[in-house]
């Protein structure tokens, strides 16, 4: 269980600042839990996880769990996730869960209270939502991460092929992905020089035409580095001026380096000063 004393944004770029913008996913899907030699199954994800966060935990800013392979084992895998969420703090990471809630009224109410608050078994440092039912509808997400001290990371521009039609689609003012972004920028209006906002958007590493990001004042998580093709020219290209609060999210990379302890720590070494942006980068 995460409790928090600052908001996400001024702990978030702390934790850039010691630890570089690599942020890792835990993503134990079966193929690769076959591949490790664990079962599919919930305790096949509780080891999955527990030899993911011996490796880089202590290494990077933040780790992202991919709900959906814990969620797909039932009460048993929202145990593990429960653990690992706590112990991801403990090692002195950010936990973002990657969980891509969105709803409207009383139903994104509860979605927030289950991972936004005090108190709740499944409660991160920041998760990622979707505003695909419009941005005001995750207007209680936005409440309670500000009211805890937590983030939220809004899907605005992502990789996935399917994605282009909706998001790249220009609108009264302009694509659909840019007015995600101003919406997000919006609610960081208060955020100061020393520190970005605790709202940011996900932005994939892959896409040609992003959203300009230069007055968001928030963080990026950026997927798609890697295997899925972005690089680290991409991410400057896209990340511009916000480059500094920018997690670069690499997951399948190093979890094939896995099962070994030691070989993920040694690709996640060298990935993490690749990816270390100062705000002279």
């Amino acid at each position: 269980m995460t409790t928090t004393a600052a908001p996400f944004g001024a702990r978030l770029r702390r934790a850039v600042a010691e630890r570089g913008n690599l942020c890792v996913g835990i993503d134990p899907h079966p193929a690769l839990l076959e591949a490790w030699g664990l079962g599919v199954d919930a305790a096949g994800v509780a080891e999955f996880s527990r030899r993911s966060l011996e490796a880089f935990g202590d290494l990077v800013p933040a780790v992202k769990p991919q709900v959906a392979f814990f969620e797909e084992y039932g009460s048993a895998g929202f145990r593990v996730l429960e653990e690992l969420l706590g112990a991801i703090g403990e090692r002195g990471a950010l936990s973002v869960a990657d969980a891509k809630r969105g709803d409207i009224g009383s139903t994104m109410a509860g979605y927030a209270r289950a991972w936004l608050r005090d108190g709740s078994p499944l409660a991160c440092d920041a998760l990622t939502v979707s505003p695909y039912l419009g941005v005001g509808a995750l207007d209680a997400a936005f409440e309670t991460a500000a009211s805890s001290g937590r983030g939220l990371f809004v899907l605005a521009r992502t990789s996935n092929p399917e994605a282009s039609a909706l998001q790249a689609s220009v609108g009264g003012s302009g694509t659909v992905a840019q007015t995600v972004v101003d919406e997000v920028s919006r609610r960081n209006a208060g955020a100061g020089a020393d520190a970005p906002g605790s709202f940011g958007v996900v932005v994939g590493a892959t896409v040609a035409d992003p959203p300009d990001l230069g007055g968001l004042r928030g963080p990026v998580l950026m997927p798609g580095v890697g295997e899925q093709g972005g690089t680290l020219d991409d991410v400057v290209r896209i990340a511009g001026p916000v480059l500094p609060d920018t997690l670069v999210n690499v997951s399948r990379h190093v979890l094939r380096a896995g099962p070994d302890v030691g070989a993920m720590r040694a690709t996640v070494v060298e990935l993490a000063a690749q990816y270390r942006f100062t705000d002279d980068s």
